[in-house]
């Protein structure tokens, strides 16, 4: 039976009208009240006079989390504010953002605070030191609450998009906490500046936690498997705007827009005590003694002692109370606890194994009669007999098992993505992004527009679609653009093909897929549409819908694909490591011919990466850029069992990073005309936003060394010498890199010329890469022929190294010897040339 309170606590005018919170120190010791005007109020546990005031601090102050030496403030100017408790006095900014703040919160040890805004992404900010700042972006809407659980482990975000996003705090400090669970249909969607609450007020025993509802009720969420638990209802008769458990967790305490402050007992989510006051936006509980403080949008603060009446006072005494779980675990564990016997080891309950092999009890049913009381346990030291009779021997338990078990691997799976796509962002998505072009979408409430654009707008103009479908993954080329979208209860997976030109009438085609089967990934090329499905399909159409192949490659599930005129590049799940994670495996298939030029080979990655997009480029060579900001290309992929992944690119060695104080990332677009075609990223972005950034190119650059050669100012007092080294070991670089990358192209031309029957421009091409390998193995020469005599080993090595077999090269290398005066060298490769001419006539007479 609910009671009332004889008493009425006396309002205390501490702010102007408007927002006012209020928050407790840990200790109890003081009342913490912020509001809209410039002032904040510490209030003394056990002292009614007036307040110690912190004058000409920011208005507008939304939030506050207290520890007890500090406190946090954050205002809707978007700064964050520490402020001393014992000097009652502002000590520093820890943050500013660029929208208002909503929300903070401080993690148990008061080391980490979060911050929650307008802004997309959430922020975390180091309390003693604020250059140390994390960032939550996995989320795509802004934040209206958040919370630490009571052990730190997890920080959880009450989104306006009606999503409770749970973030893993188990990293690094260095790194950016991870994404691990979605809590959807639970809390409504509202506006930040909206006085309806959805706070997550985690349970003191940190098990679970309560969060208000739409319908006006108070849902306890388990954080084992965050599904829903016991929930408080039929209280309120107006939308709750604020809740608080009380310190052990045996009560609840929930204010709403129906002027009723009520005290709901957790253990039987009934309603005992009911209070009257009218717009409470905050609730706090005392630590130790029976008092809860409240704050409400007339700027008034309430201090109420003997806030709980006397018949329920008891609650408020006992020790710490379990969640209100619909089935408790703990209370399951301790009914079913079995205790241990004398010597420490467990009872036997298994039921008896017969079916080891090779066993001789196995083959006997059992020990024999007269070996059952065999061994005794005549020196006390408490032999346990397993079910076939014999004693255990060291390091297994009661039970047979090895004391020690091997850990249980949770498989990961390498997560299904669409190469060159982006996920939702507020309404707008990318589909797709290449050097053609880019396909987009903006959700419309009930339907999309998709828009495909060109960057040659005399090649093709914008062509615009409104899409009931809603496709979520594209893929353009200069003959058309393909789409698929998800499947439905009531429609299937659609795959939809539009040719940019036709000569018929009917311009595009749709194909469906079987009942529940999803798109993974698709691609398209000159010749094929290809598609991955959940099914662990690989799907092949014609540019014109009809079905060419479908088979079930070995490694799945699916991850992505690929495809570039006749050939496709799949890739799946392999086989996992000892770290749990698969092992990414590629295949690829010249479809018109059915010849599989590469077979489950696996894909480089370094322990710990992941796939971020796999494109053919420009002249047809398969490229995947990972995790850590590198780009690799497959070499001879056309002769099977000798492909090699070559690196072309280390973005994070780029000279633009060597300074330190640029931070970056980059989105990959293309491989084309020998470039790293790529949007840059600021801010720890992950994704290019509208309106689409410039696309940038970098040059190719194999990873030889950690830092990229120094630009030295001239020093006056050096000798020319030294500068002369210095200017020789960058040019050294340099012709290091194109003799790397003019080897890598030469060998992706012959290959081609190797296995296709080779044009006059493919044969012209690998001819002019030869010669520009020996021009840079000559200039190479001349630098070490200009340092010294002592490294001629070195220049000889570079003269053996040119393909050249006409001799003209070594002619040249020769006469760069001498004009050194190296004449000893000169002698050396003239008889490289010697050599080479008599190989040639060798072969003649062959």
């Amino acid at each position: 039976m609910a009671s009332t309170a004889p008493l009425r606590p006396r309002a205390r005018p501490a702010h102007t009208q408007g927002s006012t919170h209020c928050a407790y120190t840990p200790d109890g010791s003081k009342l913490v009240t912020v509001g809209s005007n410039n002032t904040i109020r510490l209030y003394k546990t056990g002292f009614d006079g007036e307040p110690i005031n912190i004058d000409d601090c920011q208005e507008q102050n939304v939030c506050v989390a207290a520890s007890n030496e500090f406190f946090v403030v954050g205002s809707e100017d978007g700064t964050l504010s520490l402020y001393s408790i014992p000097n009652a006095a502002f000590d520093s900014y820890l943050l500013r953002t660029s929208l208002p703040i909503r929300d903070v919160a401080l993690s148990p040890d008061s080391k980490w605070c979060a911050v929650a805004s307008d802004e997309l992404t959430v922020k975390l900010v180091r309390t003693d030191d604020n250059s140390k700042l994390r960032h939550l972006r996995a989320h795509n809407k802004p934040t209206k609450h958040l919370a630490f659980d009571t052990k730190g482990e997890t920080v959880s975000l009450a989104c306006t998009d009606g999503v409770i996003y749970v973030y893993d705090l188990n990293v690094e400090d260095t790194e950016d906490p991870e994404l691990i669970r979605r809590v959807d249909g639970i809390i409504g969607t509202l506006d930040t500046e909206s006085e309806i609450s959805t706070e997550i007020a985690w349970h003191p025993d940190g098990r679970a936690f309560a969060v208000p509802t739409p319908t006006r009720d108070i849902q306890v969420i388990s954080k084992s498997d965050w599904e829903k638990q016991r929930a408080f209802s039929n209280g309120h008769t107006g939308e709750i705007t604020a809740l608080a458990w009380s310190p052990n967790g045996a009560m609840l305490a929930s204010a709403g827009k129906d002027k009723k402050i009520l005290v709901w007992d957790t253990k039987t989510q009934a309603v005992i005590a009911r209070h009257s006051f009218a717009n409470v936006m905050d609730i706090a509980w005392h630590p130790t003694n029976n008092i809860v403080s409240f704050t409400n949008s007339d700027g008034e603060v309430y201090i109420h002692p003997d806030f709980v009446a006397e018949e329920h006072v008891s609650l408020l005494k006992l020790s710490k109370q379990p969640s209100p779980f619909i089935h408790d675990p703990l209370s399951e564990i301790s009914a079913n606890a079995r205790r241990p016997e004398a010597n420490g080891l467990k009872p036997m309950v298994s039921r008896p194994r017969r079916d080891s092999v090779g066993s001789y009890d196995s083959l006997m049913d059992g020990p024999l009669p007269e070996d059952e009381d065999f061994v005794e346990d005549d020196d006390g030291a408490g032999y346990v007999l397993n079910s076939n009779g014999k004693r255990l021997h060291d390091g297994v338990d009661g039970l047979g098992e090895p004391s020690s078990k091997r850990r249980n691997v949770q498989i990961e799976y390498h997560e299904a993505f669409q190469p060159g796509s982006t996920p939702w962002r507020h309404n707008r998505k990318y589909l797709c992004l290449n050097l053609i072009g880019f396909v987009w979408t903006v959700d419309q409430d009930g339907h999309n527009t998709v828009t495909v654009e060109f960057y040659d707008q005399a090649f093709q103009k914008k062509i615009r679609i409104n899409d009931t479908y809603l496709y979520d993954k594209a893929c353009l080329t200069e003959n058309g653009v393909v789409m698929s979208c998800p499947p439905t209860d009531d429609t299937p997976a659609t795959i939809f093909y539009r040719p940019h030109e036709t000569w018929t009438h009917r311009t595009d085609w749709r194909t469906h897929l079987p009942k529940g089967e999803a798109v993974l990934a698709i691609s398209l090329s000159d010749s094929f549409v290809t598609v991955t499905t959940t099914a662990n399909y690989v799907r092949v159409y014609t540019l014109f819908g009809i079905p060419y192949k479908v088979y079930r490659p070995k490694s799945t599930p699916m991850v992505t694909c690929a495809s570039w005129r006749d050939y496709v590049m799949t890739i799946g799940n392999g086989p996992a490591g000892a770290d749990g994670q698969t092992r990414l495996l590629y295949t690829i298939e010249n479809i018109k011919r059915d010849e599989i030029c590469q077979n489950e080979d696996t894909v480089a990655l370094p322990p710990g990466a992941t796939l971020k997009s796999v494109f053919f480029s420009d002249c047809g060579d398969p490229c995947i850029y990972d995790s850590t900001g590198t780009l690799l290309t497959l070499l001879h992929w056309r002769q099977p069992s000798r492909a090699q992944w070559i690196p072309l690119l280390d973005t994070k060695l780029l000279p633009r990073l060597a300074s330190g104080r640029k931070t970056e990332s980059y989105f990959p677009i293309a491989v084309a005309e020998n470039r790293f075609h790529c949007v840059i990223l600021k801010g720890g972005e992950e994704y290019p936003y509208f309106p689409l950034p410039l696309l940038t190119e970098f040059d190719f650059s194999v990873p030889l060394t950690s830092e990229p050669p120094s630009k030295k100012k001239p020093n006056p007092d050096a000798m020319e010498d030294d500068e002369d080294g210095e200017d020789g070991e960058s040019e050294s670089h340099k012709l290091e890199q194109q003799y790397l990358l003019k080897g890598i192209a030469a060998a992706q031309v012959q290959d081609l010329v190797d296995s296709t029957r080779g044009s006059h421009a493919q044969r012209s091409s690998l001819a002019r890469l030869e010669l520009d390998i020996d021009k840079a193995l000559l200039q190479l020469l001349a630098i070490e022929c200009r340092e010294g005599e002592d490294r001629g080993m070195r220049a000889l090595e570079l003269v053996e190294l040119m393909r050249d077999r006409t001799g003209r090269m070594v002619e040249a290398a020769g006469k760069v010897a001498e004009r050194y005066g190296r004449s000893i060298l000169g002698e050396k490769i003239r008889e490289v040339g010697e050599r080479r001419l008599n190989a040639l006539e060798d072969e003649d007479d062959l």
